[in-house]
């Protein structure tokens, strides 16, 4: 398998080169070459599988011949070894749970898989890689966590100060060793821009071994598509195939999506869950692409105003069939309380902000579109907010075995400046 440039498709690298790199030398996103299809048998017998034998199945095509396939499969076990549950709130309504990873968030899927990934292809390199990447959230500490101690591999975050919840900033900015956290006087979309920069520095990519970890890079963009089979394998209307609510910021987690649904996984229809960010949801209304400075709210994690990976939805789905397969609702920080509220109240069942978003944004399409059954993703867990849960519930979350950061807070302060950020980069090489 190939993976071309989305700014250029003569640019093209296998698997391996497109993971290190992380964007391609013109800087855009890799696509596949083509995307996979899976048997309609496999779909019909995926209750026969385990979980391990379908993320196996989905993931082998794209890697091909850079990972043994004994190395494949230790990592694919790796990467998911916990749970995935859909769970029924409401008749007909479901919520697929990805927060049981070590970091309680979906993130952790993409963030172990690559982590594996970069640790195998860097094994023999005399040259440490640095892995860049920008956070409105739970990126930040499912990269920290994932990459911990994974020998060859540096990591620095940046992240905008005041605009993560204090759990997740404990996350990323508490383990040491071979991480380091940036906390960035700006917005998220700043930070993005800042490594976008580093990534574009003839110079400083003379001196540093660069690849990124956001969804961007295909290493943990891919790897997403594994809990949308995971739910088809619990989905309990075989006959009518769900509708999907995704919580979206960058978009990658919908782009991967949209991905196995190409691959043949049978969706009715999906739904991008954003917050006061709407750059897509206006996008879908009137056909102008117009990216806005972030805005700050209580989902922070999709708190971007230049989705990044809009681009791989546009290639998966094609301008003139896009509306066919996505709906995008825009919902306000109030909405999202009250929704937390009266869930809690209705069925003893605590949304984080994220969640919240898409079990709003799916609720809305069911009524518009007459139809009676779908699932929302519930990205994180409500601990990781709990002092937004707090105010809104009335009642205390008990942190319990969720409050285990030891370590004390280590982050370096700066100001939205590229010239800053490569000071701190080259001296890394000297002082890490």
């Amino acid at each position: 398998m190939l993976f071309y440039s989305l700014n250029n498709n003569s640019i093209k690298n296998d698997f391996r080169e497109a993971a290190i790199l992380g964007q391609a030398p013109d800087k855009g996103l890799y696509f596949p070459e083509h995307i996979p299809v899976l048997s309609t048998q496999f779909f019909k017998e995926i209750n026969n599988y385990s979980k391990e034998e379908v993320a196996l199945q989905v993931i082998r095509p794209y890697v091909g011949d850079a990972i043994p396939g004994n190395v494949l499969e230790r990592i694919v076990e790796e990467t998911i070894q916990f749970d995935f549950p859909l769970i029924s709130i409401e008749d007909n309504i479901y919520s697929l749970e990805l927060f049981h990873g070590p970091t309680l968030a979906f993130k952790d899927v993409g963030a172990r898989f690559m982590s594996r990934c970069l640790g195998y292809f860097v094994r023999n390199s005399d040259q440490k890689l640095t892995v860049l990447v920008a956070t409105s959230g739970d990126t930040g500490g499912a990269v920290a966590n994932g990459f911990y101690n994974v020998q060859g591999v540096d990591v620095v975050i940046l992240y905008p100060s005041g605009k993560v919840s204090s759990v997740q900033e404990l996350q990323l900015t508490t383990l040491g060793k071979n991480i380091r956290a940036l906390e960035v006087n700006g917005t998220f979309d700043d930070c993005q821009q800042l490594v976008k920069q580093a990534f574009a520095d003839v110079e400083l990519n003379k001196k540093l071994f660069l690849t990124s970890a956001n969804s961007i890079n295909i290493a943990r963009w891919l790897p997403q598509q594994f809990y949308y089979f995971f739910a088809y394998r619990q989905w309990p209307f075989k006959d009518k195939p769900p509708v999907i609510s995704v919580p979206s910021g960058n978009f990658g987690n919908i782009s991967a999506g949209l991905l196995a649904f190409r691959s043949g996984l049978p969706v009715r229809h999906f739904i991008a869950a954003c917050n006061a960010n709407d750059v897509v949801p206006r996008y879908l209304m009137d056909g102008n692409y117009d990216p806005k400075k972030a805005i700050a709210t209580i989902s922070n994690a999709m708190d971007v105003g230049d989705p990044s990976n809009f681009v791989r939805v546009l290639e998966i789905l094609g301008k003139d069939s896009l509306r066919n397969h996505l709906t995008a609702y825009s919902i306000s920080d109030d909405e999202t309380k009250q929704a937390i509220k009266e869930v809690y109240r209705s069925y003893n069942y605590l949304l984080d902000p994220h969640g919240a978003v898409a079990f709003l944004s799916l609720k809305k399409f069911l009524k518009e579109n007459n139809t009676d059954s779908g699932y929302f993703q519930e990205t994180a867990h409500p601990v990781k907010f709990y002092d937004v849960i707090e105010e809104i519930t009335g009642e205390r979350i008990d942190l319990g075995s969720y409050n285990n950061f030891q370590g004390k807070k280590t982050s370096i302060k700066m100001d939205v400046n590229y010239d800053d950020l490569k000071e701190v980069l080259l001296a890394k090489i000297l002082s890490w």
